[in-house]
C-alpha cells in the first residue's frame, strides 16, 4: 500500500513539472519576443533619426532639434517599458526554475523512499539493510 501511495505522489511531481514546464516555455518565448521588440524598436529609431536628420538638419536646425528631443523621449519611454516587461519575465523565470529545483528535490527523496520500501518489502530471510 505504502509502495502505490509513492508512485502516485511521484506521478503527481511529474504532472507539476510538466506543467510548470510548460508555463517556463511560453515565458522564454515571450522573453524571446521582447528582445525581438527591442531590436525592431531600436532599428526604427535609428530611421526616424536618420530621416530627421537629412530632412532637418542643414534646413531648419529649431525644428531639427525639437523633433530629436520628442522622438528621444518617445524611444525612452518605450524601451523603458520594454525593460520592465523583460524584468517581469525574468522573475517569472526564475520563480518557475525555483519551483522545479524543488519538484526534483521533492521527487528525488521520494524515489529514495520509494527504493528503500521496495527493498525491505522484497528482502528475503528477514535481513534488511
Amino acid at each position: 500500500m505504502a509502495i502505490s501511495n509513492i508512485h502516485e505522489t511521484l506521478l503527481l511531481y511529474t504532472k507539476q513539472k510538466s506543467m510548470i514546464n510548460n508555463k517556463l516555455s511560453t515565458t522564454m518565448m515571450n522573453m524571446l519576443n521582447s528582445s525581438k521588440q527591442v531590436a525592431e524598436e531600436q532599428a526604427k529609431y535609428n530611421d526616424q533619426v536618420n530621416d530627421i536628420y537629412y530632412n532637418y538638419y542643414e534646413d531648419d536646425s529649431e525644428t531639427y532639434e525639437l523633433l530629436m528631443e520628442q522622438l528621444e523621449q518617445d524611444h525612452e519611454l518605450k524601451l523603458a517599458n520594454l525593460n520592465s516587461w523583460e524584468q517581469e519575465l525574468e522573475l517569472e523565470k526564475n520563480n518557475f526554475e525555483t519551483k522545479l529545483n524543488e519538484i526534483n528535490t521533492f521527487e528525488s527523496t521520494w524515489t529514495k523512499l520509494l527504493q528503500n520500501n521496495i527493498k525491505g518489502d522484497f528482502s528475503y530471510g528477514g535481513v534488511q539493510q
